[in-house]
């Protein structure tokens, strides 16, 4: 992605509050839902990515994670999430990266992306990121991805996006991954409308 996506998403963030973007959640329980059915233990690493002002961060906390990192191209979104949590904030490990060039610290044991993957129109972007999940991920390890479903908006944030079924995954990260469970999610915006998701649970291979 080129730094005008950074430039465009440190506009958004720096002109609306996260909760007047069409994709906020005051509770994420589909999202929270998926990564507790992997049954990974509280300590074991998670990373949310494009997880800027979205509020998962804080459910993980109060269920207990301990080991999360939030990764976001826009800075701005990142601190509206540490002024969000106040104090808590020390206890999360934030990353400042596009998520196509990001180089992974180290491997996690949960990836978890609703925010990222549909904006990536190009197929060479799209690449590049099964390839960084592939790095970030520790042998066996979970992705939990949630795109804008079929029926989902053209366009979002002024950006265009990528609308994916099920098979259309599969075709992306199926070689890589075994699917554990899938589903389409209405999700109600702050104005009212509605937006299809889906949400998709992937893992590794041992």
């Amino acid at each position: 992605m080129s730094k005008s996506i950074k430039t465009h998403w440190q506009r958004v963030y720096a002109e609306k509050k996260p909760t007047q973007v069409s994709w906020y959640q005051p509770v994420p329980e589909k999202s929270l839902q998926l990564i507790r059915a992997t049954g990974i233990a509280k300590d074991e690493p998670i990373l949310d990515a494009g997880g800027g002002a979205s509020t998962l961060v804080d459910n993980l906390l109060k269920d207990g994670y301990t080991d999360i990192s939030v990764l976001d191209i826009s800075g701005k979104a990142l601190e509206r999430s540490r002024a969000r949590l106040g104090d808590s904030a020390e206890a999360v490990n934030w990353i400042e990266s596009d998520v196509t060039e990001f180089e992974p610290p180290r491997q996690y044991a949960l990836w978890h992306d609703r925010a990222v993957f549909h904006f990536l129109t190009e197929s060479s972007d799209r690449d590049k990121y099964v390839n960084v999940v592939c790095r970030a991920l520790l042998p066996g390890g979970h992705l939990v991805l949630a795109t804008f479903g079929p029926q989902g908006p053209k366009r979002c944030s002024g950006l265009d996006v990528q609308r994916y079924g099920i098979e259309d995954l599969q075709e992306l990260v199926g070689d890589r991954f075994d699917l554990r469970s899938h589903e389409l999610n209405e999700h109600e915006t702050p104005m009212g409308s509605a937006q299809q998701f889906l949400y998709s649970w992937w893992q590794a291979g041992s």
